[in-house]
């Protein structure tokens, strides 16, 4: 039983210490880069700091940007415990954003009550549907799930373009001669409350918590979810033991679609009050990494999500802090996406060799 135990604390030490040391290692070349441009690395890491968590309205723009990351990166965790590679999020959050301006739009008349969950669940359904199209395309006829969903997100991308330009533009805006591409302002009573006065911290947070536990408790407490499980863990031994592989591969898509739309609701009635150009933020393809890092786990997203949050809001201190450009910020970020991402598989190797050595000190 001790044993047990013990390779199970090592199991987590490795999951902890080898994303954190790819984590490191991006920064490092990232001083690297800052060093070449004559900045001061110290400097720079220090403001991005400082920026991130060294006071209310950093802590705060933390939390907002780490809430669509966690809801996203929840439904990215179903589909990969499914054997799923969802790429879709950026999509599937703008689907639901679309719903979710749509719906107060032609309903404004609802009270606030009513409104505001029947908006997050038809930006649920909405993100769903955006789902389950590569889900069944994947259960019905095979169809390479990763392609799918890239392309849902272009065309997704294209039909909110097409509704900023037309169905959805702004009246007030068409009739001022500016033309913005953003929709008219949601009514106030479908807006979200603000957790701290004067922030844009809202009760979405509230609710991506919630789902994170929800999540938890579907995957490793119901049926459906262990069923989805154990097909990830091996598609033909589920298939063997009567599970239908090919509908919980869709029914996870279709999750996880779910999931991003409410990421989309959420940010247009806690954040913008509108839909416009650029709402996601890249949320969709970040969160795959904030997954990753919380070791598609709902309760390690959670850090892995403010983490990603913070380095958000950091980096942009750090730019205006020190004085690099944008593309300097963008490449940090990026060497971290990569490092974080392909520390999954050394995590693997270190996993399976740890269950290795334990099976061999068991047999002798």
């Amino acid at each position: 039983m001790s044993e047990r135990k013990g390779q199970e604390w090592k199991e987590v030490g490795v999951r902890i210490l080898v994303p954190a040391a790819g984590v490191t290692a991006a920064l490092l070349i990232g001083a690297i880069f800052l060093i070449i441009l004559d900045a001061d690395p110290f400097g720079a890491y220090g403001a991005m700091v400082r920026g991130a968590v060294g006071n209310k309205f950093g802590i705060t723009q933390t939390l907002v940007k780490a809430t669509p990351l966690l809801l996203v990166g929840l439904g990215i965790s179903i589909a990969f415990r499914a054997s799923c590679i969802n790429i879709g999020g950026q999509g599937q959050m703008i689907a639901g954003a679309i719903a979710a301006t749509w719906f107060p739009l032609v309903a404004s008349s609802l009270p606030g009550i009513i409104l505001i969950p029947a908006t997050i669940l038809f930006g649920f359904l909405a993100g769903a549907v955006w789902g389950f199209v590569p889900g069944i395309l994947k259960a019905r006829y095979n169809v390479n799930e990763i392609l799918t969903t890239i392309m849902m997100n272009s065309i997704a991308l294209q039909f909110m373009n097409f509704l900023l330009q037309g169905p959805l533009m702004d009246p007030k805006g068409i009739e001022a001669g500016t033309y913005l591409a953003q929709s008219a302002r949601l009514p106030d009573h479908v807006w979200l409350a603000r957790i701290v006065p004067k922030t844009t911290l809202h009760t979405g947070l509230y609710l991506a918590l919630v789902m994170a536990v929800v999540v938890y408790f579907f995957l490793w407490r119901t049926t459906i979810g262990y069923r989805i499980r154990a097909v990830g863990l091996n598609p033909d031994a589920s298939r063997y033991s009567g599970i239908n592989v090919r509908f919980n591969q869709a029914l996870a898509l279709t999750l996880a679609g779910g999931l991003a739309g409410i990421a989309g609701s959420i940010e247009v009635i806690g954040v913008q009050h509108r839909l416009l150009e650029g709402l996601t933020s890249g949320y969709g393809f970040t969160g795959i990494v904030a997954a990753l890092l919380g070791w598609l786990h709902p309760l390690g997203l959670i850090p892995a999500s403010v983490f990603f949050g913070g380095l958000l809001v950091g980096a942009n201190t750090m730019q205006r802090a020190v004085q690099v450009p944008s593309a300097l910020i963008d490449a940090i970020l990026g060497l971290v996406v990569l490092f974080v991402s392909g520390s999954g598989v050394w995590t693997q190797r270190w996993i399976r060799k740890i269950k290795s050595q334990s099976r061999s000190e068991v047999s002798s």
